[in-house]
């Protein structure tokens, strides 16, 4: 993991599609506010203007991506985002709550598209320069029940969220593999409870992260 300057804080959420996590960093970054916390809010993809572009290839383009050019997509958008947006905001002390990072590259392209988890681990770490979270909510969703949430508050998928079953529950498997791997760093969640009893257990653990 490389070094930083500042003392910032960075912390992810990750998850499959319909998992809650935009919710969940909307009210953690109102509580944070509230404390007096300085607050950036991004995502991957998509958090930077060339990010924007990138997303809209990855998640709306028309037609077959192969899943290695897939993989490199995200890998160019995570190495522009941490090197212009996050790493600065950590140098000046902020905390970063980003919705995504490297693991849904390692669950999504790794597992979802049958590539080698430990290459596509490695190729984010090269993009990233070694930059892995101080904290990673990962907000865990049986893949029948996502789909559900998801059926009820949209009409239209992307190509990510459109995959069948099968590589949602490779997905689901595959962060619970990694959060069980790197327990210090994931607080794993149940994401079928209650949001208001989600939001305590994750302000708890935050709580003990910024002291």
């Amino acid at each position: 993991m490389t070094a930083r300057n500042g003392r910032g804080i960075f912390i992810t959420l990750e998850g499959g599609d319909g998992a809650g996590k935009s919710t969940q960093a909307e009210l953690l970054t109102t509580w944070l506010r509230g404390a007096g916390r300085t607050v950036l809010r991004t995502r991957e993809p998509g958090g930077t203007d060339l990010g924007q572009e990138l997303r809209d290839i990855v998640l709306h383009r028309r037609g077959h991506i192969a899943p290695r050019a897939e993989a490199l997509l995200y890998a160019a958008d995570r190495a522009h985002h941490i090197s212009t947006l996050v790493r600065p905001a950590l140098d000046r002390g902020e905390i970063v709550l980003q919705d995504r990072y490297l693991d849904s590259s390692v669950a999504y392209q790794g597992a979802g598209r049958v590539l080698d988890p430990t290459e596509v681990r490695d190729l984010s770490l090269w993009a990233a320069e070694g930059l892995l979270p101080d904290l990673t909510v990962l907000l865990d969703l049986d893949e029948g029940a996502a789909r559900d949430r998801l059926d009820a508050s949209r009409t239209q998928y992307d190509r990510l969220e459109a995959e069948a079953n099968e590589f949602h529950a490779r997905v689901r498997s595959a962060f619970l593999g990694l959060a069980r791997d790197e327990p210090d760093r994931f607080l794993t969640l149940d994401a079928g409870r209650p949001i208001d009893d989600i939001q305590h257990d994750i302000r708890s653990r935050v709580s003990e992260l910024i002291g």
